[in-house]
């Protein structure tokens, strides 16, 4: 398979859909992923006509981590390859990029997600997982630590003491698991997981593009600042919402109990 073929980008209406494609290796990441993964999100980001992403793995896993045979190769590990490598721009590494995005992020969890298919699935604003979805934390029993930003991202998500737990054993966590932690929004089947990622994706992108990805902007910031300090940050991006075409439009339909068709302007 050609290595640009195995990371698909696709459009349905204003929703894109990354796909890691390579199901013969249960989607593990290779080196030129790494960079053409990190493209197709920033590309998604800065296209006006793309207001959700749906992060998906072709086949029966979502991704099974860092390729370690990649690693290994001569273009790997033993020469200075992306896991051990002194050079990388962690600017363009995938979960920072994601970190980043204003655009909103869905993971479609079908089968596991393990290491940097953690870290990833982790990374997305919304997780959605069919019934094989399972999430492993494996970095300790491969004698690492979650390397692609899980460890600031779980305890944020269920605590400091659900999060040690999980990262210190190397626990596989199964999909129920992963509802009753909060770690995905729902659980559906294996065959409707695609159809209500889209769904969902799709009524995301339904609302003000301009206003969800100023809430996006907020919540992160939020993460990491006090409340007053948050209060201010958010009034200044309420501001030129206030001026834009989109609220003229939601307002406006909202009196004329109509559909909103916002431009994102």
């Amino acid at each position: 398979m050609d290595e640009l073929d195995e990371v698909k980008v696709e459009r349905a209406g204003f929703v894109a859909t990354i796909t890691l494609n390579r199901p013969d290796r249960l989607n593990t990441i290779s080196q030129g992923m790494l960079s053409a993964l990190s493209e197709a999100l920033i590309a998604c980001d800065r296209d006006p006509e793309i207001r959700a992403i749906i992060i998906a793995g072709a086949g029966r896993v979502f991704c099974a981590g860092l390729d370690l045979n990649d690693a290994a190769s001569k273009d790997g590990v033993s020469k200075g390859g992306f896991a051990m490598s002194t050079k990388i721009d962690l600017r363009g590494f995938p979960p920072n990029v994601l970190y980043h995005l204003d655009t909103p992020t869905l993971c479609a969890l079908n089968g596991g997600a393990a290491g940097f298919g953690m870290d990833l699935a982790l990374g997305c604003d919304i997780r959605v997982a069919g019934q094989s979805g399972k999430l492993a934390a494996a970095f300790t029993k491969r004698g690492v630590v979650p390397e692609s930003g899980g460890t600031w991202l779980l305890p944020r998500l269920i605590g400091w003491s659900k999060a040690a737990e999980i990262v210190f054993t190397g626990r596989t966590l199964d999909a129920q698991a992963c509802l009753e932690l909060g770690l995905v929004s729902r659980v559906v089947e294996d065959d409707a997981l695609t159809e209500e990622v889209l769904t969902l994706a799709q009524e995301i992108a339904s609302s003000a593009p301009l206003a969800v990805q100023s809430a996006k902007r907020m919540m992160r910031a939020g993460l990491m600042e006090d409340f007053d300090a948050h209060v201010e940050r958010v009034y200044l991006q309420v501001l030129p919402l206030l001026e834009s075409e989109d609220f003229k439009e939601g307002f406006t339909a909202f009196l004329e109990k109509r559909k909103p068709e916002f431009k994102g302007k």
